[in-house]
């Protein structure tokens, strides 16, 4: 396809309502290039089902609160450490961990010292994690300074995800995607990405700051945007 034509089916592709795409067809839906929405989601129901069918896996809940807990809390301090070395955060920020699970990352910003923080996921983890659906946040326009994700490749609607994260930063505010180019990722993941590029354009109001390689939990690329 010539890039006109990529530029004019990714403009259908948002505009189409979210309730007619992903009918359980058997392939990938080419959302921009370089990002593929995975095939097999009869409804945003089933979606949500799907997500909660790892959120609410016993043996991964106890895994993640004991074993996997003092690990995941360092490694993220080291990332939130480095940030704040690179003027992306400070401890007066008010930060939003989105699809933060059971809390390791809110966890590590307090321990680093920003203790304006809080996350949210389909299912809460009091007091660090609260309930919420990362493509439809409960927060007021403008309310963080910085948004920090690895779970952009479970968004099955990746515009929204973005959307909500614009909408929710203050203007200057920050936001950090941890994200998988070089391999794909497990197999409770909505969509694939496969460069940088399709953040450029979903981040509408944003303007992309720095890219660099990272080794965190799967994830091998960080991605990091400042709201205009």
């Amino acid at each position: 396809m010539a890039a006109g034509g990529e530029v004019v089916a990714a403009f259908l592709f948002l505009q189409t309502p979210p309730h007619s795409l992903h009918k359980g067809t058997a392939k990938s839906t080419v959302l921009l290039p370089d990002l593929r929405i995975r095939p097999g989601y009869a409804s945003y129901d089933a979606y949500i089902e799907r997500q909660l069918n790892k959120t609410l896996n016993p043996k991964l809940r106890e895994i993640w609160t004991t074993r996997d807990w003092d690990r995941k809390v360092r490694v993220f301090s080291n990332f939130f450490e480095n940030l704040k070395l690179r003027g992306f955060l400070s401890n007066d920020s008010k930060a939003l961990c989105v699809g933060a699970r059971v809390g390791q990352e809110v966890a590590a910003l307090k321990l680093v010292g920003v203790n304006d923080s809080v996350g949210i996921d389909l299912v809460p983890y009091p007091p660090l994690v609260i309930k919420g659906d990362f493509h439809h946040q409960s927060f007021r326009d403008r309310t963080f300074d910085l948004e920090f994700s690895n779970v952009f490749d479970h968004a099955l609607y990746p515009w929204k995800f973005v959307g909500e994260i614009e909408r929710t930063l203050k203007p200057g505010g920050i936001c950090v995607l941890h994200v998988s180019l070089s391999r794909r990722a497990d197999k409770y993941s909505a969509n694939d990405l496969y460069s940088v590029d399709p953040l450029k354009e979903l981040f509408k109001v944003s303007e992309l700051v720095e890219v660099r390689r990272i080794d965190g939990f799967g994830l091998d690329t960080e991605v990091v945007f400042k709201k205009k």
